[in-house]
């Protein structure tokens, strides 16, 4: 891509499991984004967001990224990409490292990390992110931005994010036989949270929850940190899976049906309501009450919210997110999710569309775009502060890069 001393391009790839996105981003030197370009095409090649079918995501990606660049005007040359899956572990660590100077440098901060990062994970696995939550100086805690103050011991506690090794490789080497580099891999649920979460949720404490097509992914955020990740594997797909064996039709139906008609809260659904059902073969399509439909999806989307508050409730985050749950991500747009979020949760429940973008608003205040619009913010602001152009190699100081960000923002 081209970039003007004003103005840089960025990309952000959502690889997900229903569909492909693209988002081309313009960056001003004030730093704002506009959105110039989208392009979406269906996936096939994913499951539970890892790659299956390398062909098939090839693709996908590469008509996702024609469309963008129709759209855009311009050639797309590298991407921010993001990474979901089961495969994906997360735990809170910490380091603890002299002062040398009696004043903290970025060379202590380096090192602290790196102490704190340096903990037994499988072989099979590699570090995707390391987030520092707060710096102790000489037992003086909750501090945000260490740089400067004067002690004789740093500690770090930090959220470690780990992948694996061959789910990355896969994704890179899909987007490599497109033609296109690899900026950096980011976790969609913290790409999702730039785009949907407040400051002031983000300092409070909010639970984000993205639902997407194949995994359900959880980030919990308290005094301005990212506190504890988390995936579950059941999203869209499965409610397409159960209208289609429920009501006896082809999938790709199934989904046009859920899209369109159906609600996640039975009581929201009018009895006199009536939807046509394509059925399998010749048969002739059948009449179907709208409630019958959401009887058969409320049960999926309570099963769904249910493991969800588990999982807050493992954390242990569950009385420090006052803020509540904020869903975002493509199924979590079906009329009476927040509804009956809020039944189970027992917490204040809303529905996150992307912000801090502007430029094709009536498209992207979408939740289907919180992932894609999260990576371009990612995309700016890790190219702002690693001095790099937008469209650069894949820099192996990615993990630094980040650490510096999370260093100057949290």
């Amino acid at each position: 891509m081209v970039n003007t001393p004003e103005k840089r391009m960025i990309v952000g790839l959502d690889i997900g499991t229903s569909k492909v996105v693209a988002v081309v981003g313009e960056v001003d030197g004030e730093g704002t984004i506009e959105v110039v370009g989208i392009g979406s095409h269906p996936s096939r090649g994913m499951k539970k967001g890892v790659v299956v079918d390398i062909e098939s995501t090839v693709n996908a990606i590469q008509r996702a990224v024609e469309e963008a660049e129709l759209m855009a005007g311009c050639q797309i040359h590298s991407v921010y990409v993001g990474i979901a899956g089961s495969h994906i572990r997360s735990m809170n660590s910490h380091g603890i490292v002299a002062i040398r100077e009696g004043e903290v440098v970025p060379a202590d901060v380096e090192r602290v990390l790196d102490a704190a990062q340096a903990v037994a994970i499988p072989a099979d696995q590699k570090v995707l992110h390391v987030l520092p939550q707060e710096y102790v100086i000489d037992n003086q805690g909750g501090i945000k931005e260490p740089l400067g103050m004067s002690g004789v011991r740093l500690e770090a506690k930090v959220h470690l994010v780990t992948c694996a090794v061959n789910a990355a490789q896969n994704i890179e080497k899909c987007i490599h036989r497109c033609g296109l580099e690899v900026d950096g891999i980011i976790l969609e649920q913290l790409a999702s949270s730039f785009s949907v979460v407040t400051a002031d949720e983000r300092d409070l404490g909010v639970c984000l929850v993205d639902i997407g097509g194949g995994t359900s992914d959880i980030a919990i955020f308290t005094d301005g940190a990212i506190r504890h990740t988390g995936v579950i594997p059941i999203a869209g797909d499965q409610v397409t899976s159960d209208i289609a064996m429920a009501l006896r039709t082809p999938t790709q139906h199934a989904e046009e049906i859920k899209i369109r008609y159906a609600c996640a809260l039975a009581q929201l659904a009018g009895a006199e309501e009536t939807i046509k059902v394509p059925s399998v073969g010749d048969r002739p399509p059948r009449d179907l009450s709208r409630q019958s439909l959401a009887e058969v999806v409320e049960p999926r989307y309570d099963e769904l919210f249910t493991l969800i508050l588990a999982e807050i409730r493992r954390s242990g985050f569950e009385e420090l997110i006052p803020a509540g749950v904020l869903l975002t991500g493509g199924t979590s747009k079906m009329e009476g999710a927040v509804e009956l979020a809020e039944e189970i949760f027992h917490m204040p429940v809303r529905l996150g569309a992307p912000q801090h973008a502007k430029g094709l608003n009536d498209i992207i205040k979408n939740p289907i775009y919180a992932t894609a619009v999260g990576l371009l913010i990612y995309g700016a602001r890790d190219d702002e502060s690693s001095g790099l152009a937008a469209g650069g190699q894949f820099a192996s100081g990615l993990i630094s890069r980040v650490r510096d960000w999370f260093g100057r923002h949290f």
